[in-house]
C-alpha cells in the first residue's frame, strides 16, 4: 500500500557534550519517510526546501525509495534548526531556528500521493496539515503528530485537525499541557474525547501508551546502552508505525494492528538514537529491524 508523509525537511545542527554535527538531513518528514520506506511501501513525501538543499540529502531519500515529486523546491534557504543536548540526553535546548522557505509552504499533492492508503501528517503547522487533508481522496487511515508550539499558538486549528484523523500522536509533556492534566492515563482519554478514534502518547525512553475506544496498550522502549542523538526518534516512531500499517495491506485497521505498530515504531526509533541525524536509518535493513523486534519481544514476554 502507498504511504503519504507530509511535514518538514530541514537542515539540523546538533550539539552534545562530546560532538557537534552541522547541516544534517533532518525535519519530521525526513525521519518519518525513511522509517516508513523500510516496510517496502511506496512512500510519497510532501514538504518544501530551498534551492540550497544539498544534493547528497536529496539522493539519500531517493535511494531509499522515497518519491519526492511532492517536495516543492523554491528560491531561498531551507528550514534550519540548531539544538544542544544536555548530558542525560533527555533534555535539549533550541539554539537557533531559521524558518526561511518554510513560511511559503503550500502543500500540493500529485494524484498518486492524494490517493495514498495510509497518511502521516508529521509535525508541522495545523494549517498545513488541514491543507493536506483537504486534498486526500478515498478513505485513508490518517495519523497526525504535533507539538507544544501549535498547542500554544494555533490551538483552535489543531483541535479542528484532530477531529479529522484516526490516530493522534503526541509526547507526554505536550499531552499534559494540552489537556491540563498530570496523569497520563487521564490525559490520553481526554485527548481521544477531542475527536481522534485512537491516541498515542510517546514517553521517550519509557515507551508509549495507546488509547482506543475499547482498549488500552502500553509498551516500554527498546533498551539502549548508549544514545548518540535522540533527534528525530519521535518522527521515526510515527513513520515506523505508518509503514507497518501500510505493510498489512488492509483497510480495516484494528486495535491489535495498532498495538503491534506502536512496538515496531518504538524499535525503529531505537536505531535512530544510535547515530546522529538519519545516518542509522540510512544503513538500516529490514532484516536488522526484524531481528531487533524479535529480540525486544523476548524481553517483554512472560
Amino acid at each position: 500500500m502507498s504511504v503519504l508523509i507530509a511535514g518538514t525537511v530541514a537542515l539540523d545542527s546538533i550539539h552534545t557534550s562530546t560532538e557537534v554535527h552541522n547541516e544534517l538531513l533532518g525535519g519530521s518528514a525526513s525521519y518519518a519517510a525513511m522509517a516508513a520506506a523500510l516496510s517496502g511501501s511506496t512512500v510519497h513525501l510532501c514538504a518544501i526546501v530551498g534551492t540550497d538543499f544539498p544534493e547528497p540529502h536529496h539522493s539519500l531519500l531517493v535511494s531509499h525509495g522515497v518519491d519526492l515529486a511532492n517536495v516543492d523546491v523554491v528560491e531561498g534557504r531551507t528550514f534550519r534548526w540548531t539544538g544542544r543536548y544536555h548530558d542525560d540526553m533527555n533534555h535539549r535546548e533550541t539554539l537557533d531556528v531559521s524558518i526561511d522557505v518554510l513560511e511559503k509552504f503550500n502543500p500540493r499533492l500529485t494524484v498518486d500521493a492524494a490517493g495514498a492508503k495510509v497518511v502521516l501528517l508529521a509535525n508541522m503547522s495545523p494549517d498545513n496539515q488541514l491543507d493536506v487533508l483537504a486534498q486526500l481522496t478515498g478513505k485513508p487511515f490518517i495519523i497526525a503528530d504535533s507539538m507544544d508550539l501549535w498547542i500554544n499558538i494555533a490551538r483552535a486549528r489543531l483541535e479542528e485537525m484532530m477531529k479529522k484523523v484516526d490516530l493522534f500522536v503526541i509526547n507526554e509533556d505536550e499531552a499534559r499541557i494540552f489537556v491540563d492534566e498530570r496523569n497520563l492515563i487521564t490525559a490520553g482519554h481526554r485527548l481521544r474525547a477531542m475527536g481522534p478514534k485512537y491516541v498515542v502518547v510517546k514517553k521517550g525512553e519509557h515507551g508509549a501508551l495507546l488509547f482506543g475506544p475499547n482498549g488500552f496498550f502500553t509498551t516500554t522502549a527498546y533498551p539502549l546502552q548508549k544514545v548518540a542523538d535522540p533527534t528525530g526518534a519521535g518522527d521515526t516512531f510515527a513513520g515506523g508505525m505508518t509503514g507497518y500499517l501500510a505493510s498489512l495491506n488492509k483497510t480495516d485497521i484494528t486495535f491489535e494492528d495498532l498495538s503491534r505498530a506502536v512496538v515496531y515504531g518504538s524499535v525503529l526509533a531505537s536505531f535512530t538514537c544510535e547515530e546522529f541525524g538519519v545516518k542509522r536509518l540510512g544503513n538500516l535493513t529490514a532484516g536488522e529491524a526484524a531481528g531487533r523486534l524479535a529480540e525486544f519481544r523476548s524481553y517483554t514476554t512472560f
